[in-house]
């Protein structure tokens, strides 16, 4: 008689053969990503060729480890087991490892970081900071035992003596590296004494230089205040951090270079060419106003003082001759108020009030006066003062008080800068003109 399986004994004992089969507890596998779509944890896709599918499952802990982003289409080569999964009657493969086929996954984790950062305007060259042109003192990010600081020191040391170098011991490989770079970059931010940093380190596989290759250090390069230049690698290597920061140097002494664009005897000669400048801008000043001095020097004004003031004099005259005549009215206005006083008095018929009206025009015609003569004494002397300013600007008036005026060549002498021995000078005195040579020039000030 036939005995009939259930399809739970079916299916526990293909598992049971699944599971005790070596082969299928460890396989490698090639396939195709097909089905897949991110998850928040555990990821479920498919595995395919040109003949067959399987369903893949990687728990959270796994894809966490890839390094690189799965991607539809994407060929991988896995490492997993198969299992039976009973209730659905349906085999899988759980993936403990997996790596892209024919390229390694540092460098597909390489191109995909370089995209979405690239997407994201962390290499747009609108963010690049200029490399100062003088610099006083230097951050380096970099090994203390390496050659990278060794050959800085010395490329500096030999191109601008005097420049400071602060370095920052920094683990550059292995785990922990991109951190201890990171935070050394924000502690250089910190500081006010930097002109700009250097982050580097010698060549190296793609696993040795990979912590330049970590967001975390391409986000810090980006947020830098300090302009940047990157020497990782030697000229072949090009890392995430190349590409962000300011400037990418193929070797230190390359870095150091360009830390220092002019030599010290570049700027030496700049400074030379800097007081030439100075000096011939000052010599086309002083020409310029030498000319200005010469014309003014034949100017009408500066040969007969005596017309800056002409017009005042003339002006003062006719407000002489204005307040004259005005004080002249108003006086003989307030003896006619007087006289018509006088002949409203006459008619008074009581004594008292006509002496009592006379006092009152005696005093207002003797305050009228008096005012009007104040205030004409006042004007009068304010004319006479000024009179007297305008004329002491006269040369002549001047020389007869005692002084001299000194010319040479026609031309009169401020100072005794403008003479020197030999000069044959003109001195005009009150009674006549002296022409004299200069034997000796003293001045006490120089």
């Amino acid at each position: 008689m036939t005995e009939y399986l259930t399809v739970t004994h079916l299916t526990k004992y293909l598992k049971l053969k699944f599971d005790r089969d070596p082969y299928l507890e460890r396989v490698y596998l090639t396939g195709q990503v097909s089905n897949f779509r991110k998850r928040p944890t555990h990821q479920y896709f498919s595995l395919k060729d040109e003949g067959a599918v399987i369903q893949a499952t990687m728990w959270a802990g796994a894809y966490k480890k890839l390094g690189f982003d799965l991607e539809e289409g994407m060929k991988l080569n896995v490492i997993g087991r198969v299992q039976l999964y009973e209730p659905g009657g349906s085999y899988s493969i759980i993936i403990e490892k997996a790596e892209p086929d024919g390229v390694g996954a540092l460098a597909l984790q390489f191109e995909q970081l370089k995209k979405k950062l690239t997407a994201e305007g962390y290499f747009d060259q609108k963010h690049k900071q200029p490399l100062p042109q003088f610099v006083s003192k230097i951050g380096v990010i970099t090994s203390s035992s390496g050659a990278v600081i060794r050959d800085i020191i010395t490329t500096l040391s030999r191109r601008f003596p005097g420049v400071e170098i602060l370095l920052f011991p920094t683990k550059v490989q292995g785990e922990g590296a991109a951190q201890e770079v990171r935070t050394n970059i924000m502690r250089a931010n910190q500081r006010d004494d930097l002109d700009l940093l250097i982050v580097g380190r010698g060549g190296g596989s793609i696993e040795d230089l990979w912590a330049f290759n970590e967001e975390i250090v391409v986000q810090a390069i980006f947020e830098s205040k300090l302009p940047i230049i990157s020497s990782v690698g030697h000229e072949t290597d090009t890392t995430l951090a190349d590409f962000v920061a300011d400037r990418r140097a193929a070797t230190p002494t390359a870095a150091a270079e360009l830390a220092t664009p002019v030599t010290k005897a570049d700027l030496i000669s700049w400074i030379a060419q800097q007081q030439n400048r100075s000096y011939q801008a000052c010599l086309r000043r002083i020409k310029q106003n030498q000319e200005k001095v010469a014309n003014l020097s034949q100017s009408v004004i500066f040969r007969q003082p005596e017309r800056l003031y002409d017009a005042y004099v003339q002006k003062i005259d006719r407000f002489d001759v204005a307040l004259r005549a005005n004080l002249k009215d108003r006086i003989t206005k307030a003896r006619e108020r007087k006289l018509q006083l006088d002949h409203q008095l006459i008619g008074l018929q009581l004594q008292t009030k006509i002496e009592r009206y006379q006092d009152r025009v005696r005093t207002t015609s003797r305050l009228l006066i008096s005012n009007m003569t104040n205030q004409y004494d006042g004007q009068l002397a304010r004319f006479e003062k000024a009179q007297d300013a305008l004329l002491s600007l006269d040369t002549n008036r001047i020389i007869a008080r005692g002084y001299a005026m000194v010319k040479k060549d026609q031309e009169l002498v401020a100072s005794i800068r403008d003479v020197v021995k030999g000069d044959q000078l003109s001195i005009m005195m009150r009674d006549g003109q002296l022409e004299v040579e200069v034997k000796n020039v003293k001045n006490e000030n120089i």
